[in-house]
């Protein structure tokens, strides 16, 4: 006899489709969301690394930071130190120089002429004095022209004065005299006799 299979097998197997369906549509959602959470999972870790990282460069820019203010610090001192050097090596080689200044003023000196009152400023000197003539005030001059600390004498002002003679009753005529004249640095000539 011939069996019939009479139970909506169709029925049955689209059910067992749609059952297959879900699983497959529910298994994909859950992949999906495996998938989304692993990629953002992922995202948090280089977001979290990336801040760590510039966490890290911010410190060390902060420490970048102290170090170049400190070696600003030590450059200010070091120039500082080498201009106070520099005014140190000048006042150490200028030294003699006052004292052959003071030795040719009084070479260069020549009779019947006396100084009154001698000034210094930085290089330049100005000298009071008297002369028994405006002769011998030209003569001083070219002597300091001459000279090897001394030169550059400019004649600022004279006046003719009458004073007694020693006891005699006739006047000499006497020139009060200022002068101007510049110290020469020979380590300064040195320096531009090299260059």
């Amino acid at each position: 006899m011939a069996r019939i299979n009479l139970l909506p097998w169709r029925n049955e197997l689209r059910k067992k489709r749609q059952q297959e369906f879900n699983y497959m549509a529910l298994g994909a959602v859950v992949a999906m969301c495996a998938v989304i959470g692993g990629v953002h999972w992922i995202n948090e870790e280089r977001i979290t690394f990336q801040k760590q990282r510039n966490g890290y460069l911010e410190q060390k820019t902060i420490e970048l930071d102290a170090r170049i203010k400190a070696i600003k610090n030590l450059d200010e001192q070091r120039t500082n130190l080498l201009a106070r050097m520099e005014i140190i090596q000048q006042l150490q080689s200028s030294r003699p120089e006052i004292v052959h200044v003071f030795d040719e003023l009084v070479r260069t000196l020549p009779e019947g002429v006396y100084y009154q009152k001698v000034k210094q400023s930085g290089s330049l000197l100005t000298v009071n004095g008297v002369a028994q003539s405006n002769a011998f005030v030209s003569s001083l001059m070219r002597n300091l022209n001459q000279s090897e600390w001394l030169g550059g004498a400019k004649l600022k002002e004279i006046v003719a004065d009458a004073a007694n003679g020693s006891g005699n009753t006739e006047l000499l005529r006497l020139a009060n005299f200022r002068l101007e004249f510049k110290q020469k640095s020979l380590a300064a000539d040195e320096e531009n006799d090299d260059g």
